[in-house]
């Protein structure tokens, strides 16, 4: 009972934590004078990702190198599968040119160079420094590509709102020392907890990573895209989960390998079937999204079903199930068939609604 409430407190913790820091860094950044522009593409954007940021780096300074692996694997299929499952069976999901043109292959890209540098089961300090270097260059080139379009494209209203309220530097930074503090407090009971569950059952800590921790740390994901597609803003919902994923590869991956006194680890069932399956999700996006420039309520469900049979996967995998084998069948001759259909039939019928509305 103790394990769990600490992790609940953890959770907690870092989602205070998170948006006390990102509050207080963007009042500051603002106090000397930085454009609220910059602001929203750098601290604002990637503020959902600091409870990845900060439970990874913990877990890989404190030599729990595979979850901090998990972490990141764990989170971009949640965030995938699960919150715009949920927000598409709210509302259907407009996708933006942007969106299918540029981050969607971006953030594909950047789950295919992760998988790839963990093939031999490992992430080295240089392969870590490669995809932060890989963050730098996508955070400039986001700078500069907003700062070429109009003012009315790159407002953010809720970034203005967050800015109009001025407060002196000194009470800024005091947030952003507030907030680390909770982030650190919260990502410590958070990996402790995560640890003692994994004894205590008799797992893998990756599992927990995968699964537990990942749905965790993805809390302000989910609110943000909930609330977006709730409020209407069915598009931020989109970006703010595509964000998010390429920011997990490159910054969270890339920080918690260099700051990990050895490479980070990637056991057997990660390299062959998890992060594989980050990719695979990554993928989908492409076919979903371009098709009408919707996800839909059945492409919600299907995204739903897809986390709910890879997490039963990972729990019967982890304990040992006996109907694992019959499970297995299902998912490969079952739900990959199913799903392979539906994403053909969807480009089947874009392409047929393009070529009528070309001939009109």
């Amino acid at each position: 009972m103790i394990t769990w409430l600490m992790l609940a407190a953890g959770l907690v913790l870092l989602v205070i934590g998170a948006d006390t820091l990102v509050k207080g860094a963007a009042r500051l950044a603002s106090s000397f004078g930085v454009p609220s522009l910059v602001i929203g593409l750098t601290v604002v954007a990637f503020g959902t990702s600091v409870p990845e940021l900060a439970v990874s780096v913990k877990a890989a300074y404190a030599g729990q190198a595979e979850l901090a692996i998990a972490n990141v694997v764990g989170s971009n299929i949640f965030n995938v599968l699960f919150i715009l499952g949920v927000a598409a069976l709210i509302m259907p999901l407009i996708i933006s040119k942007q969106l299918i043109r540029q981050d969607v292959p971006l953030m594909v890209l950047a789950s295919i160079v992760a998988m790839l540098m963990a093939l031999d089961g490992q992430i080295s300090r240089l392969e870590a420094a490669v995809l932060f270097a890989g963050l730098l260059v996508y955070t400039a080139f986001l700078f500069y590509q907003g700062k070429s379009k109009p003012s009315s494209e790159t407002a953010d209203h809720e970034i203005d709102d967050m800015l109009k309220d001025k407060k002196p530097a000194w009470q800024s930074a005091l947030l952003v020392i507030v907030g680390l503090v909770l982030l650190v407090l919260g990502a410590r009971w958070l990996v402790q907890s995560a640890i003692e569950l994994a004894t205590a059952w008799g797992v893998n800590e990756a599992i927990i990573g995968l699964t537990i921790v990942a749905a965790g740390t993805s809390l302000p994901e989910v609110v943000t895209s909930i609330v977006a597609t709730i409020r209407g803003e069915r598009d931020i919902a989109v970006g703010n989960v595509v964000g998010s994923n390429t920011f997990n590869i490159l910054c969270v991956l890339g920080l918690s390998g260099l700051v990990s006194p050895t490479p980070l680890l990637a056991g057997a069932q990660m390299s062959a079937i998890d992060i594989p399956v980050m990719v695979a999700v990554a993928m989908l996006c492409i076919p979903f999204f371009f098709a009408g420039s919707v996800l839909n309520r059945i492409e919600g469900g299907l995204f739903l079903l897809c986390y709910v049979a890879y997490t039963w996967f990972l729990i019967a995998l982890s304990l040992k199930f006996e109907y694992l084998p019959d499970l297995q069948k299902g998912i490969m001759y079952g739900l990959v068939p199913l799903v392979g259909i539906y994403v053909a039939y969807s480009l089947m019928q874009d392409l047929r609604h393009r070529s009528k509305k070309h001939n009109m």
